[in-house]
C-alpha cells in the first residue's frame, strides 16, 4: 500500500511537467517570430487592442 501512495504522490508533479511541456512546444512557432523587433511591436499592439476589447464589451453589457 506504501508503494500505491508514493505513485499518487508523484502524479502533480507529472501533470505539471506535461502541461509546461504542451504550452511550451505549442508556443515555440510565436517565440521564433519574436525574434524581429517590428513582430513584437506588433504583437503587443495586438494583444493591447485585445484587452481593450474584452474589457469594453463586459462594461457595456455585451454577452
Amino acid at each position: 500500500m506504501y508503494i500505491f501512495w508514493q505513485n499518487i504522490s508523484k502524479f502533480p508533479t507529472f501533470l505539471i511537467s506535461v502541461f509546461t511541456g504542451f504550452f511550451l512546444t505549442a508556443l515555440y512557432p510565436i517565440f521564433q517570430l519574436l525574434k524581429s523587433q517590428n513582430l513584437i511591436y506588433i504583437f503587443l499592439v495586438f494583444i493591447i487592442v485585445f484587452l481593450l476589447y474584452i474589457t469594453l464589451k463586459s462594461m457595456l453589457g455585451y454577452a
